[in-house]
Order: C-alpha cells, then structure tokens, then sequence
C-alpha cells in the first residue's frame, strides 16, 4: 500500500530469469528453505502470536499521518471482534461499521479494522515471501498484504523502500495488483500491474500471493504464476534502488481512502480478510 506509513533470509539456489516488467513468462523452479512462518493455528477467538506480530492502531494521528496517508476511514484496533484466530488455522482480520463514541481525524469514526506488522519482531532478508488469502468483496475496502524496509524511522517513507505484494479494490473483485515504491518513485508509482485472476474471484476462494527479490529484481507471483517483475535497471531509471536490506511484514484491511474511495453503502459489513498462512 502506498503508506507514509524476517533476521531471515530464504537463500535461492538456482539462478532466477531475467524478465522484462509484466512478463507474463513464469520462471524456472527456484528451492527453497522456508525460515519462518505463521500458520495460525489455536483455538477460536485466540489473539496473534505477540512473539511474532504487533498491532498498529489508531487512525494514524498518533503517528502524525491521520488517515494513514490515505485519507482512510477505519480506525485500527485489536479487539477480537476485529482481529483474532478462527479456529481452523486461519486469521481473521474484519472491518466493521464503528460503535458510537469513537473518534478519528474526520469526526466520529465510520469503521474499524486492524493491522498487524512484523517490525521490531522479525526482519525478512532478500527471499521469498507468500501468503494464502481469501478476501471480501465491496467497494471501498482496501486489503493488503506488503513490506517497508526495516530503516523507515531513520530514512523516512520512500526512502525505506515498499513491497506491495497484494492489494485489492474491493469493487474489482477479480482484480488484485502489486507495486514497488521508493525514492522517485513513489506514490503514483510507475512500478505497479494489476493482475486478473485466473480462477474466481479474490472472495469465494483462497489464492496465494508472493513476492521474490535479490540484488537483481523484484518478482511478483499470484497462484504461483509470475505476473510483474521490476528489474534493478528499471528502478534506477527513476532513483535508488533500495532494496538490498531487510523489510517488515504487513497484512492489514483498510475501509476508504484514495485506492477505492470510500463506501457507498454499508451493507458490505462486516468485511474479512481470511489468512490461511504467512511463509518465509
């Protein structure tokens, strides 16, 4: 996600292909060695593992970027209603309509959702990072699933580099589109390709989004098939390549904003995004 706002490393034994952006050319079979994990397994109603994730909360004010940057509508919590195990080795992250007495930058808050976030936890090394995900559909939710680079308190945001791996327009449900941003290019990134799926739609079934990188390129993948690879030549047509460092894991849903606009109707709520698991 375009935001102002693990060490692991999954070592690649073969060498990956070359690709020009948007090549549609899956790559030759890369092994291997998976370092971390959550497979969100316990009981319903369980809380995220604090060892391996932290809440951000709030409407982004706290940090001085009300509306995360977005102008977004969801204020972040971590009350199981909107976060929490469902039993069946799966994350539920649920956007709904807000209680009366909370409030955000805007006025009285019209949602609430959560996000969650690997830094100060575990940092991910040039590798392999996917996620299996089922998602809700409705315009105006704006899931994700994405990374910054672990010196963002020192360097600041693009500097610190962002990996969007997926985000999703609730209103195209068939749609999801991956990004890369940092110093010169970012924002309205030239480094961004929406992908149409394959098979059904981003709600009624899971699919498995991942991105690759190394010195050379940044590859993006959705149901194991390459959709986007960013090459270090093209980057550095437009500013520095940051993307020799370690990056912090994010899965988070957000209501309104810039991506899709803000609901029109709130019969779309409550929204879940459904994580089966999140691999390095």
């Amino acid at each position: 996600m375009t935001r102002t706002s693990v060490s692991l490393c999954a070592l690649a034994l073969a060498a990956s292909l070359a690709c020009t952006p948007s090549s549609p050319v899956s790559p030759s079979p890369v092994a291997w060695t998976q370092v971390w994990s959550d497979e969100f397994d316990g009981p319903a109603g369980a809380a995220i593992d604090s060892t391996k994730w932290r809440y951000d909360t709030g409407d982004g004010c706290a940090s001085g970027n009300c509306g995360w940057g977005n102008s977004e509508k969801e204020y972040y919590g971590a009350a199981p209603e909107n976060i929490a195990l469902n039993g069946q080795g799966q994350l539920e992250i649920v956007a709904r309509t807000a209680p009366a007495g909370l409030a955000c930058y805007y006025g009285p808050c019209r949602y609430t959702s959560a996000k969650i976030t690997t830094r100060g936890k575990r940092s991910v090394a040039p590798g392999r990072v996917e996620a299996r995900i089922r998602l809700s559909a409705g315009q105006g939710l704006w899931p994700a699933f994405w990374m910054l680079g672990t010196n963002i308190a020192a360097v600041g945001w693009p500097a610190c580099g962002e990996l969007d791996i997926m985000e999703n327009r609730g209103s195209a449900p068939t749609t999801t589109s991956s990004a890369v941003h940092g110093p010169g290019y970012s924002g309205n990134t030239p480094f961004a390709h929406p992908h149409v799926l394959a098979r059904g739609t981003v709600a009624d079934t899971f699919h498995t989004f991942a991105v690759e990188w190394d010195s050379l390129r940044i590859r993006y993948f959705v149901d194991d098939s390459l959709h986007y690879t960013v090459t270090r030549g093209d980057v550095q047509r437009y500013g520095n390549w940051v993307f020799d460092q370690s990056f912090f894991v994010i899965l988070n849903l957000a209501v309104g904003g810039h991506f899709d606009g803000d609901p029109q109707s709130d019969a779309i709520f409550p929204a879940t995004m459904l994580v089966d698991y999140v691999r390095v």
